[in-house]
């Protein structure tokens, strides 16, 4: 037994020495770039979070149990790995006790022998062999070969995944060998509960060679595979829980996070700041945080299958964008790392790969890929390893728009009007109270302090009180809250852009501008509430004023009007006989877990019929409109609003109401290409829930 435990022994040692180096190198390449304080601050300061998202998402699984097949697969071969531990530790005692005393037949001390512990073990080892058939089967349905772009796994490196899986078959087996082996030669610690391989003692022939060929395969095949994995993507066994560990809470949605430099925010009236590191422009400016990122993919393609851009043939693939990242960054390691050493490199060729643009027509994004995206969310909400796809698109389109200048044309006039006017359409700052004119009562405009009796600032917001259907809401909003009792007040032309699109197209100095004059306003008012109709301005200013001192207590129209409605102070009595679907907006879904209100609301007016989509609240499909997307042509692929509607139309509805202006708009645009072309009835419109709900109070004329 002695030959067993050198041979054992050196085989780890080697292979712990060549796994090290691999992790060592990961580890200096992840340094390479700014650092990420804040991740490390909030995790330090958050402990009770962070120890939760590891119970909920490393342990429990809970984003990949959303996809029950593969999920419960994975679930049992990651427990696998946890709780074989313990055969890893028995199978080293035996070897080093059979070298000692002769016979191989160590336990783990108190729990060794506890049966229990074998047949969880067993238990464990055979679900996991179960899990590996499924993710084989689930492969072979999804093959890229069959189904092309509508696989997950179009881009994957397939080749390495099939590799993994070999191997984890291999460990399972090699262990029920040398278990079996053991029960045969009488040095199984279990008497009961290891019920696999008590039966395989059963058969196998007593051989003290036999057991000792499947302990130094079992630990053969572990070792092997522990070098697989730091060399591939199955990494993510290792970096995951760290990725989990570091992401931005409650989860990289909501409000997107402040451009640093150096981990520090920017302060753009600092003479020394130097704008060439504004945002990403080369693979060394990624953080550490976005080393994990890349560390981490798993190549499952859930983030792919769930992406609006990807579904309309778009070239983006949040998959792919953080792939092609991630083998740039191995491919110019060695010269990156040597760089930063002070090395200083003479050779073109290598000049060229460590200055090689992130994004470009000959960089390592294509622009189309970085401009496809609508920030719609679906991506980050799928991850299981909470990988943070639009912080990694927003740094790159900063350095895009404040470097580069290179940006759609269309947006630039967005931009220019944002400027100029406060607004995206450009209109005078004067016509944001036009809409208070249409109504038959008073509605109170914030000169210089709010009203003492006021208890919410109404944020109308640019659409809310410029676009003609969009207008129909605000009006809605501002009848319900009325008829309710609630006392509020609006800004009028002392209201601006919150910046959202500009924050969200990458010009990050506009939005800081913006962000700081209203900020400015609504402390001087004594603002302390706010009700918002815009789900973009919800967001900006709930998760991202506070960023910039401006901190409020910030509802969504559907959240307050659901509340009015609970305590009786809307009674919805007017029956609408409609059949109604539901598109839950992207940045008050995914973005801020608001779904239930809307439908809440609705459920409580008399005679509608509710039916949903098929891809609805966490998985549901932008209308195409984020990301600044609402001011840029879409002319690759589908246009995603169209997509939507025809999902919709699959429910024939009377009504499709949603909750958000931005919403309005590009659905309905689709829908009234629909009635054009005769494919959508004649009376189907697009409305928003406030809308159903002040047909349903008013009393019938």
């Amino acid at each position: 037994m002695l030959w067993v435990a050198i041979i054992g022994l050196v085989m780890t040692v080697l292979a712990v020495a060549v796994a090290g180096r691999r992790v060592l190198f990961l580890y200096k390449l992840a340094t390479v770039g700014p650092p990420a304080p804040e991740r490390i601050e909030y995790a330090k300061t958050h402990v009770g979070d962070e120890i939760k998202a590891q119970l909920v998402e490393v342990f429990g699984q809970k984003k990949l149990l959303k996809w029950t097949p593969s999920g419960v697969a994975h679930f049992f071969v990651m427990w696998a790995f946890f709780i074989l531990l313990t055969v890893y530790i028995e199978a080293y005692g035996a070897i080093i006790q059979g070298a000692i005393t002769g016979r191989p037949n160590f336990h783990i001390p108190l729990i060794g022998t506890w049966g229990v512990l074998g047949f969880l073990q067993d238990f464990i080892a055979v679900a996991c062999l179960l899990g590996l058939v499924a993710f084989a089967v689930i492969r072979v349905k999804n093959s890229p070969k069959q189904l092309g772009r509508r696989s997950r796994f179009s881009g994957s490196h397939l080749g390495g995944a099939w590799l993994v899986l070999f191997m984890i078959f291999n460990i399972i087996w090699t262990l029920f060998l040398a278990r079996g082996a053991a029960a045969a030669n009488g040095n199984f610690p279990y008497s009961s509960g290891a019920f696999v391989s008590l039966a395989l003692g059963d058969v196998l022939p007593q051989s003290a060679l036999l057991e000792e060929i499947g302990l130094l395969l079992h630990i053969g095949f572990m070792l092997v595979f522990l070098i697989i994995v730091v060399n591939s993507k199955h990494l993510h066994i290792f970096t995951a829980p760290l990725n989990v560990l570091f992401s931005r809470r409650p989860d990289g949605l909501g409000g997107a996070p402040e451009l640093r430099v150096d981990g520090k925010p920017v302060d753009f009236e600092d003479e020394d700041l130097d704008p060439e590191r504004l945002g990403r422009g080369k693979i060394a400016d990624t953080t550490w945080k976005g080393f994990l990122d890349f560390y981490s993919c798993t190549e499952c393609g859930r983030c792919q299958s769930q992406c609006p851009a990807w579904n309309t043939d778009k070239p983006l693939s949040p998959k792919m964008l953080i792939l092609d990242q991630r083998d740039h960054a191995f491919a110019v390691a060695p010269y990156l790392m040597a760089a930063q050493n002070g090395v200083e490199h003479k050779d073109a060729d290598v000049l060229a790969l460590l200055e090689k643009p992130l994004v470009g027509e000959e960089g390592v994004i294509h622009p189309d890929v970085l401009w496809s995206c609508t920030n719609c969310g679906a991506c980050v909400e799928q991850c299981p390893v909470d990988i943070e796809h639009i912080d990694h698109i927003l740094d790159m389109r900063r350095y895009q728009v404040m470097v580069e200048s290179s940006f759609p044309s269309e947006a630039g006039v967005m931009v220019k009007n944002l400027e100029n006017k406060g607004n995206p359409w450009g209109m005078s700052e004067m016509k944001r109270a036009d809409w208070i004119e249409e109504l038959d009562f008073e509605v109170e405009v914030v000169e210089d302090k709010m009203p003492e009796d006021a208890e919410y600032l109404f944020w109308v917001g640019c659409a809310g009180a410029l676009e003609d259907r969009a207008k129909k809401t605000t009006k809605a909003v501002a009848e319900l809250l009325h008829i309710a009792g609630v006392k509020f007040a609006v800004l009028g032309p002392m209201e601006a852009c919150t910046g959202d699109p500009a924050r969200r197209l990458g010009m990050e100095y506009l939005f800081n501008m913006l962000a700081q004059q209203n900020i400015e306003t609504l402390n001087e008012a004594g603002v302390k509430k706010i009700v918002a109709t815009c789900p973009h301005c919800f967001n900006t200013l709930a998760n991202e004023y506070p960023q910039l001192g401006g901190t409020y207590e910030v509802v969504h129209h559907t959240q307050l009007l659901a509340k009015l409605v609970d305590e009786g102070k809307l009674t919805p009595i007017t029956p609408i006989e409609e059949k109604i679907t539901y598109h839950d907006p992207c940045f008050l879904g995914r973005h801020n877990k608001v779904y239930s209100q809307p439908r809440d609301i609705m459920a409580k007016v008399p005679g509608v019929q509710t039916q949903e989509m098929h891809r609805h609240k966490d998985r549901g499909f932008c209308c195409g409109a984020g990301g600044a997307r609402m001011w840029m042509e879409e002319r690759i692929g589908k246009r995603i609003n169209t997509e939507r509607v025809d999902e919709a139309l699959t429910t024939n509805p009377d009504t499709v109401s949603t909750a958000c202006p931005f919403c309005m708009v590009m659905l309905g645009d689709a829908i009234n290409e629909k009635k054009n072309n005769g494919e959508a009835k004649e009376s189907l419109e697009v409305v928003d829930v406030a809308q159903l709900l002040i047909k349903s109070v008013k009393s019938p004329s």
